[in-house]
C-alpha cells in the first residue's frame, strides 16, 4: 500500500460512513451482460454471495496494491499481493505477489517507500500478462482491502488503458470499519481546544488498537497478509461472525 514519507501528510478522509451498501450480486450480474472482454465476462460471471450471506462464509481474498503515487489516472500499479482468507484461517500457501511494470515512471519518492526499483521493474510484465491470472484469483471473492480509493481505483484505472474497460467488485475496507468505529462523532469541544488529533485509522494503528503484531510496511503481500489479519481481529472484537456481508461490503 503507497503513502507518501512526509510528516504532513493527512489521514484519508473516511468520516462519512456510507450507509447504503450496494446490491453487488443484482450489479455484477448486469456487468456480465455488458462486458465486451472475455476475462471481464468471466469474472462478473462468476457471481457473488447474497447480500444477507453470514460473514463467515464469505469467500474473501486479500488484496493490496503498491503504486507510483496516489492519483490512478497519473499512477501506475508496480506489484500486486493476494492472499485468500475466511474468519477461520489465512490461506499463506495459496498467496500470490507480482511485480509488474507500470506504464508511466518510478518516481524516486515511491521507491523509497516500497523499495521496488527501475531494475525490479525493467524484467516484470505488464499488468496485461498477468490479467487472466489476477482475475481468475479474484473471481467469486470480495476482496479486503485497506483504504478501496486504491486498489479499486487502480485496478479499474490500469484496465481501462489496458483493455478498453474498466472493472467493479465488492470490497470489505477495513479502513473504512475503522472509520465507523473511531470517526463517527466529531471531536468535542475540549479535544479541539487540547489540539487533539483524530484517532489514526492506518493499517499499522489499526492494527495495534488490536494487539496485532507489527510489520514492516510497503509490501503489497505483507500488507495483503496484515489486512486479512486486521478484519479478523475488527470481526471478533466489533462485530459478529453473523453479521449479514452487505452490512459490511463496499
Amino acid at each position: 500500500m503507497f503513502y507518501l514519507p512526509s510528516p504532513r501528510k493527512e489521514e484519508p478522509q473516511l468520516n462519512q460512513v456510507e450507509t447504503t451498501a450496494p446490491d453487488w450480486p443484482t450489479r455484477l450480474r448486469a456487468l456480465a451482460a455488458k462486458a465486451r472482454d472475455q476475462r471481464l465476462q468471466a469474472f462478473y460471471g462468476a457471481g457473488v454471495v447474497d447480500g444477507d450471506t453470514p460473514i463467515s462464509q464469505v469467500p474473501l481474498l486479500a488484496l493490496d496494491f503498491e503504486t507510483t503515487g496516489f492519483d490512478p489516472k497519473r499512477h501506475g500499479i508496480v506489484s500486486i499481493g493476494l492472499v485468500p482468507m475466511s474468519l477461520q484461517r489465512i490461506r499463506c500457501a495459496e498467496a500470490r505477489h507480482w511485480i509488474v511494470k507500470p506504464r508511466v515512471q518510478l518516481e524516486s519518492q515511491s521507491i523509497v517507500v516500497h523499495g521496488i526499483t527501475h531494475s525490479d521493474v525493467a524484467t516484470a510484465p505488464d499488468l496485461a500478462r498477468i490479467l487472466d491470472e489476477l482475475l481468475e484469483a479474484m473471481a467469486g471473492h470480495v476482496m479486503v482491502v485497506h483504504h478501496r480509493g486504491i486498489e479499486r481505483s487502480f485496478l479499474d484505472a490500469a484496465l481501462k488503458a489496458r483493455i478498453g474497460e474498466g472493472i467493479q467488485f465488492p470490497v470489505i475496507d477495513t479502513m473504512e470499519l475503522e472509520a465507523r468505529l473511531h470517526r463517527q462523532k466529531p471531536p468535542g469541544l475540549l479535544a479541539r481546544l487540547l489540539g487533539r488529533k483524530p484517532v489514526s485509522i492506518r493499517l499499522a494503528a489499526s492494527r495495534a488498537r488490536c494487539n496485532l503484531p507489527h510489520y514492516r510496511p510497503h509490501h503489497a503481500l505483507t500488507d495483503a497478509l496484515a489486512t486479512a489479519e486486521l478484519l479478523q481481529a475488527q470481526i471478533a472484537h466489533h462485530f459478529s461472525p453473523e453479521t449479514p456481508i452487505q452490512e459490511l461490503w463496499k
